[in-house]
């Protein structure tokens, strides 16, 4: 930029920029593409990820405070993030159970949901399926009025709304607005970024907040009937063309406001506008506003969530659970497809945990339990990935309204895959352990069962943890994969400890396949005195060659529990801290 003659050391996207909002009155924020109207609404709105905020912003005269601002607006994004796998009535069960005052219990919130899903007009379809846009469940209109909704069930005092009649035809516009004007003859106070609305849509707004390409604005007041207000303030402009008669006085406004059209005329639009009177107007009754009312008191909250923290974990856990049971192609599929691969080891390998009187069947029998290591942790690392990254974009906007903490999000996260998982490794292990024939002894098959559910375990934690770390589940997958690759060369059984390069043997301890495959081979195998062909035991060449002791169990079961605990708490760490969502 600075090659093309621009001078500041900072983009400028916003530049002296004032208005009010009031209750009861709809406001629309517009202008071309690019004046900055979705960036002016995420700055009032307090989701700004990035750039330098300069000015004041008060509320009700008293200056904003942004965790504060959260528990009494809401904030419509322009696409409608949304759990897939639950239904309209949930997800406002859900909403109003985190965002509303503990004292209101529960009956109460539920006749609260009722009586918004009446006000938006959802409740025909209140048992429908969110679904994924573009792919099954409600049409993008009814994701609209859904996301008005799940604002609206947290009783918010000012709701933002981004574009909310993008990507609608006219019937389904005028449905969604009828909804936004429902909203505001409740007395809320609504603000609504909009592109070049119909007539019908333009003139149910009472007011207007018109911006420029650079962040300024042409004019800031009421639109009057039939745009009346509006259209004598521009004509009064010299030079500016009259409307023609059934002209929509939106996409008038913004022609004869155009940057050619400056240039052509001559004029600064917004200059002209700082010198009339509506400007002082404005003025005079920001002044107004910015004092704080007689007896007031600015708003505090004694907490920064609605909710305690158990509260949080439990709410959060309920819609997880509810997600997961909903989500056949996830759950479902991969019990089936672990069931079918249980079966199909046991029958490759059938009967070979009974035969070590050999090297050859001892390492066959091996080979099994290396097999069944490795397989199915690679599935349930690239399993775990999409779902997690779909969960994460609607994480980012609960987070940003304030609804819990991140650490809840990820308690319920982390804790709703345990049972999953659990049964997931009932369903492996028994056809498994039987058709390859190991000992049936209860310490050996609990050792069998243990590690092969914490496996499970904390490798579906780490593909959680790579979604977390990483802004998209395709770079996750890339990252999952160098990490897979690695991890089976240095797992201890392709290449046996003793003779890694003492250079990479570091890598071996660190290598949670490795700490695995030791524990399933030394509980199967490490206790047994067996005479080998060159004069050892079984015991003894498991030490000699891969340098595994059976006393050491206990040491591995130990790791496997600090893998589970170090993944989870990474995944938390990561979701809490790291955001890839840019504003």
């Amino acid at each position: 930029m600075k090659e093309q003659g621009v001078s500041d050391d900072r983009l400028v996207l916003l530049k002296d920029l004032s208005g009010s909002f009031r209750p009861g009155v709809l406001t629309a924020l517009m202008g071309v593409s690019g004046a900055g109207k979705t960036t002016l609404m995420d700055v009032l709105a307090g989701r700004k990820t990035g750039g330098i905020i300069d000015g004041d912003i008060r509320i009700s005269g008293y200056p904003k405070k942004q965790k504060t601002f959260a528990r009494i607006s809401g904030y419509c994004e322009q696409n409608d993030i949304h759990s897939p796998h639950v239904t309209i009535y949930e997800s406002l069960v859900y909403s109003a159970w985190l965002r509303l005052p503990t004292d209101v219990d529960e009956n109460t919130r539920k006749m609260f949901v009722n009586e918004v899903m009446e006000l938006v007009e959802l409740n025909p379809i209140r048992n429908a399926l969110v679904g994924l846009p573009g792919v099954n469940g409600l049409s993008t209109e009814q994701r609209k009025r859904l996301t008005i909704a799940v604002e609206l069930v947290a009783n918010p005092s000012i709701i933002f709304m981004d574009e909310p009649t993008s990507g609608l035809d006219a019937r389904a516009a005028a449905i969604v607005m009828r909804t936004v004007r429902n909203t505001v003859d409740t007395g809320r106070t609504v603000v609504c970024t909009i592109h070049q609305p119909n007539i019908d849509i333009f003139e149910a707004f009472d007011e207007l907040f018109l911006m420029k390409r650079g962040g300024r604005e042409i004019y800031v007041g009421p639109i009057g009937p039939q745009s009346s207000e509006l259209i004598k303030y521009f004509e009064d402009i010299e030079g500016v063309s009259k409307i023609t008669n059934g002209y929509n006085p939106s996409t008038w406004m913004l022609e004869v406001t155009t940057s050619s059209q400056e240039v052509a005329m001559g004029v600064d639009f917004t200059e002209i506008f700082k010198t009339s009177e509506l400007y002082a107007r404005n003025k005079a009754l920001i002044a107004e506003l910015c004092q704080p009312r007689p007896g007031s008191s600015d708003l505090h909250f004694p907490t920064q969530y609605s909710r305690s923290f158990f509260t949080q974990c439990q709410a959060c856990l309920w819609k997880q659970r509810i997600s997961y049971w909903r989500n056949t192609p996830y759950t479902a599929v991969r019990l089936t497809f672990t069931t079918f691969i249980g079966l199909f080891f046991g029958s490759v390998f059938w009967d070979l945990g009974k035969k070590r009187n050999s090297l050859q069947d001892l390492s066959n029998s091996m080979g099994a339990l290396y097999a069944s290591v490795i397989f199915l942790r690679v599935l349930n690392v690239s399993v775990v990935q999409p779902v997690v990254d779909i969960e994460r974009t609607v994480f980012y906007r609960e987070r940003d309204a304030g609804m819990y903490h991140e650490l809840s999000y990820a308690f319920a996260q982390v804790l709703v895959e345990i049972p999953y998982i659990f049964i997931q490794t009932i369903a492996y292990a028994l056809p498994m352990y039987s058709m390859i024939g190991f000992d049936w002894t209860v310490e050996k098959f609990f050792w069998f069962l243990f590690f092969m559910f914490t496996c499970l375990l904390f490798m579906t934690f780490f593909g959680m943890m790579t979604v977390a770390i990483t802004p998209n589940a395709d770079t996750a997958t890339i990252i999952a994969a160098a990490f897979n690759g690695l991890w089976n060369l240095f797992s201890g059984y392709v290449i046996p400890r003793p003779k890694i390069p003492i250079w990479w043997r570091w890598y071996y301890w660190g290598n949670p396949v490795a700490w695995t495959l030791y524990g399933v081979i030394v509980s199967q195998f490490g206790d047994y005195d067996d005479l080998l062909p060159n004069g050892e035991t079984v015991k003894e060449y498991l030490h000699r060659h891969y340098g595994y002791k059976h006393d050491f169990i206990g040491v591995v079961a130990g790791v496997h529990v600090g893998l589970v605990v170090i993944f989870a708490t990474t995944f938390a760490y990561c979701i809490k801290n790291f955001n890839f969502q840019k504003r």
